[in-house]
């Protein structure tokens, strides 16, 4: 199960993010280090809890258990999707809502810096403060003027990018809620040797649900440790990777629900290619 994807999806959004919102006249350079984030405190791992009785898996081995999961995760029509994940030995943190329509409202910090994303019609918004926009800019190589110039531009404002525009192609999967979950269960194509075991171990609870842990210790790559839903549907509640690349931890809730995604006023918003004609010096 590739529950590694999953955990790097949250790099993804944050270097999708960085790459997409800087204007055209910016030079794109090695990505920035990401330090000291913090959307939302996340437990390390599900805390020890009797096992629930009777058991939705009894029986099953942590494979058949696995492929239920990943069945059922993959029908979801919305989640969110909210952690940390480290990447280049620096947090990385996010908290998005996505549906299967390619609608999304989330938010995130990098190195200190917040923003606000929304994506709707294909059309993202983003609104970050300052930090977030410098921390952005200087990681693509834009000259400080014309990062100060593009500071002031925004204050308070949404940064429009529609699908027509340079950056737009580097957010098109952000809010990609059917490719996330595509990724799921491609491990199993893996040789044995390279994807590891996959065994249970003991039953837990996240946020007052019985899940099933399941444990893959692949070799070189840290251990992972998936929690299943024994409660409705098998849902997967949380993934935890330690050690290896990429580690953290991501919790999925909230599936099926209304994705609420609002438009921002017109008057709150600045187009990217009026941003770029306005700040070039």
């Amino acid at each position: 199960m590739a529950y590694r994807r999953t955990l790097r999806a949250a790099t993804v959004v944050c270097a999708a993010v960085m790459a997409g919102t800087v204007p055209a006249g910016g030079r794109a350079v090695a990505d920035s280090p990401v330090t000291d984030v913090r959307v939302r405190p996340v437990a390390a791992a599900p805390s020890p809890t009797p096992s629930p009785s009777p058991d939705p898996f009894k029986g099953l081995s942590a494979d058949q258990i696995a492929d239920r999961a990943v069945s059922a995760t993959q029908s979801a029509t919305s989640l969110r999707m909210a952690g940390r994940v480290t990447s280049d030995d620096q947090p990385l943190d996010v908290d998005f809502s996505l549906n299967d329509k390619q609608e999304c409202s989330g938010r995130m910090k990098i190195k200190g810096g917040a923003a606000e994303l929304r994506q709707m019609d294909k059309i993202t918004y983003m609104k970050g403060d300052e930090r977030f926009w410098r921390v952005s800019m200087t990681s693509q190589g834009v000259p400080e003027r014309q990062i100060d110039a593009t500071i002031e531009l925004l204050k308070g404002r949404w940064l429009k990018i529609t699908p027509d525009q340079a950056g737009s192609r580097d957010l098109s999967g952000v809010c990609d809620l059917k490719a996330l979950l595509a990724d799921m269960g491609k491990d199993k194509d893996e040789d044995k040797d390279e994807r590891g075991e996959l065994t249970r171990g003991p039953d837990a609870k996240v946020d007052g649900t019985p899940v099933a842990t399941l444990v893959n210790k692949k070799p070189g790559d840290g251990t992972t440790t998936v929690s299943v839903s024994q409660k409705g549907k098998p849902y997967i509640l949380k993934m935890v990777k330690a050690g290896g690349d990429e580690p953290g931890t991501m919790v999925l809730s909230d599936f099926d629900k209304l994705v609420k995604v609002v438009v921002p006023p017109a008057d709150e918003t600045v187009d990217l290619s009026k941003l770029d004609q306005g700040t070039r010096t």
